[in-house]
């Protein structure tokens, strides 16, 4: 005979027995067993369960039918083969006493607290203990189990809780049931996130999404998981499909998580990348970031190459000359090398990340992604990222070299005869970055610089690629994609106005698509009209958008010479976009030859355009109009004010 019972009420009403189901068939005797399984071991008020299950609307005879509902549940639990009081009579009313009895809602909590306790270790674990690997393991076991723990939890959800009874109290608990279901599931979801169990999330969650669509924190974590798994455009595609829910049902913009994480991702924020790429960043406070996919083959996974760029326009030719990187190295002991170059927020980067993944397959040994934008790129930064690689390759941290010519030979060695692609972002010379570079046929490295001259490397460069602005068409196509809603469809001739305020550069037309996806009530006319006021279109162009337009101008302004960088400035002063050598030498008070030599400096750096000849074989020039507003900005702030010229800002377009 049973000595224990099952009692099942996150769905319908149940009593397990001996492998069998007993039904409740009374509706007020299912009410009055649920209302004492939601206190067990506390007495429940005989006027409580009156208010249960009349609500509000009892007959005179409600407490005695209640002690003959309590009557005939006793009789079911014997009839089920348990004979201990499972219900005691207890002033001023009852009590389910749980015993050895199992009652799902009990064991629902009890995993949900062991799940929160295992993660909090977690978290004080990953605060003290962040630089030894068995540490790190020991952490991560921890989060495992927190995740098992609450996918067993969840399974006890057979359904709606009392969706069999007609009570209005037992309905508000049943909320209130649903809601602690669904916080435990996004727990459940934030674990796998930090797991990097990216494919269950998206399968596991996308249902409950649709089911529950003002769920904004679970979207947020189904986005972030699809954007890790490279899929931006289904990402981008879940914020839009949340803020059209809220507007249609609330009247509001969706709140500031998801806000903020769509925000993110426009621009790329290298904080949204998995849990571990963001602690070895953080871990490291070098000037320079290195990643490795995180499939690599006996890799860490402790980085990886960046998502693929959401919404990428033309380049399709640009793509194809890539490919002949994929022939190999023309030499043996020499790798295949391509350079893109172009100026700042012209898309080198993204063209060179689409075409990594493009070509993943060809690479199954591992793709490398180095970035070396920000200042200080040279030995010691290079040594920190080859350090990287060497542990993404599972190198024994006591096996790395502490000297950057043994990391470079160990590194040569390590990847040897394997297909690997490298992809360098922002170098200024080749030679100074020749130690990530592999001396192996079977490899690749693709990189991207603002300096023409960069290509100063001892072996062939095989492909090199000058990458221009977009043309306008395509600028508005980038445009209408990232905002997606039908604001630029609806505004055609403004939203050319507004790329061309944005020299047609990628960059800047993504730092207006943020613009206008964070101000949903702005039309593109709108914007439009902002941006006409050169004295606040980088700003407009900065607020919320990615950050980097400044940034990448002011990367290329801060490499310049003395005398480059004053002509830089003064060129903002000259009324027209079009400039020759004449222009340069009256502005700077020299001699032609002088003049042409500071103006090279300028276009090697990507801070000015050539723009042909004139008749007498002098070079033309040309400053985009965002390059002479950022020019002008430091003018303002340097040599000119202070000797009093002022003069109106560049025309508007």
């Amino acid at each position: 005979m049973a000595s224990s019972l099952g009692f099942h009420i996150l769905g319908p009403l149940e009593v397990i027995a001996n492998n069998a189901r007993f039904t409740i068939t009374g509706l007020r005797q299912r009410t009055v067993l649920a209302v004492l399984l939601l206190t067990p071991d506390r007495v429940v008020s005989v006027d409580r369960l009156v208010e249960a299950v009349w609500s509000g609307t009892p007959p005179t005879t409600c407490r005695n039918q209640i002690a003959i509902c309590v009557a005939g549940l006793r009789k079911v639990f014997q009839e089920a083969g348990c004979h201990e009081d499972v219900i005691v009579t207890a002033a001023p009313g009852y009590m389910l006493v749980s015993g050895d009895h199992r009652i799902d809602t009990v064991e629902f909590t009890a995993r949900v607290e062991s799940a929160r306790q295992l993660a909090q270790d977690h978290r004080q674990l990953a605060q003290g203990q962040r630089q030894q690997g068995e540490r790190h393991l020991a952490r991560d076991q921890r989060t495992a189990q927190a995740a098992s723990l609450l996918r067993e939890a969840l399974s006890l959800r057979r359904g709606t809780p009392f969706a069999d009874t007609s009570s209005s109290r037992l309905q508000e608990e049943a909320n209130l049931l649903e809601q602690q279901w669904l916080n435990a599931y996004e727990q459940y979801a934030e674990l796998q996130l930090e797991l990097e169990r990216y494919s269950e999330i998206v399968s596991e969650l996308s249902g409950l999404v649709q089911e529950q669509p003002l769920r904004e924190h679970a979207r947020a974590i189904l986005m972030l998981a699809n954007y890790r798994l490279g899929r931006r455009s289904e990402a981008l595609g879940l914020f839009r499909q949340a803020r059209q829910n809220s507007v249609d049902e609330l009247g509001l913009e969706p709140g500031k998580e998801l806000q903020e994480l769509h925000a993110a991702m426009l621009r790329e924020d290298p904080s949204l990348l998995s849990t571990s790429t963001a602690s070895a960043s953080t871990a490291s406070t070098s000037t320079a970031s290195a990643s490795l996919n995180a499939d690599l083959p006996g890799g860490s996974g402790e980085a990886r190459l960046p998502a693929d760029v959401p919404s990428f326009v033309s380049r399709e030719e640009e793509l194809a000359s890539l490919d002949a990187l994929l022939e190999g190295g023309p030499d043996v002991g020499s790798a295949a090398v391509g350079l893109i170059t172009g100026g700042p927020g012209v898309g080198k980067s993204a063209l060179a990340v689409r075409w990594a993944h493009r070509v993943a397959q060809s690479f199954p040994d591992g793709r490398f992604f180095a970035d070396l934008t920000r200042p200080g790129d040279g030995e010691e930064s290079v040594s920190v990222m080859l350090a990287r690689f060497l542990r993404a390759l599972k190198t024994p941290e006591n096996e790395i070299p502490v000297d950057p010519r043994g990391r470079a030979e160990l590194f040569q060695r390590s990847v040897a005869g394997r297909r690997v692609l490298v992809v360098l972002r922002g170098v200024r010379d080749l030679r100074r970055v020749q130690s990530l570079i592999p001396a192996s046929e079977t490899c690749c490295v693709l990189a991207t610089s603002p300096h023409n001259h960069a290509d100063n490397h001892p072996g062939p460069v095989q492909v090199r690629l000058r990458l221009d602005a977009l043309d306008t068409r395509s600028a508005v196509e980038l445009l209408d994609a990232l905002v997606a809603d039908h604001r630029v469809r609806w505004e055609p001739a403004a939203a050319r106005k507004v790329v061309r305020y944005c020299d047609n550069l990628p960059l800047a037309v993504s730092a207006a698509a943020a613009r206008l996806t964070a101000k949903a009530h702005w039309s593109v006319s709108h914007l439009l009209a902002r941006l006409r006021d050169p004295l606040h279109r980088l700003d407009e162009l900065s607020h919320g958008g990615p950050p980097g337009i400044r940034d990448s101008f002011d990367r290329g302004y801060s490499g310049l010479g003395p005398d480059a960088a004053a002509l830089y400035r003064r060129l903002s002063l000259w009324d027209t976009p079009e400039l020759d050598v004449w222009s340069g030498a009256a502005l700077m008070n020299i001699d032609l030859s002088s003049a042409e030599n500071l103006m090279e400096q300028l276009a090697d750096a990507a801070l000015l355009e050539t723009w042909g000849r004139r008749p007498d074989g002098l070079f033309r020039y040309r400053l985009p109009s965002l390059l002479a507003l950022h020019a002008r900005e430091y003018a303002d702030f340097h040599d000119l004010s202070a000797a009093g010229l002022k003069l109106p800002y560049p025309s508007a377009i």
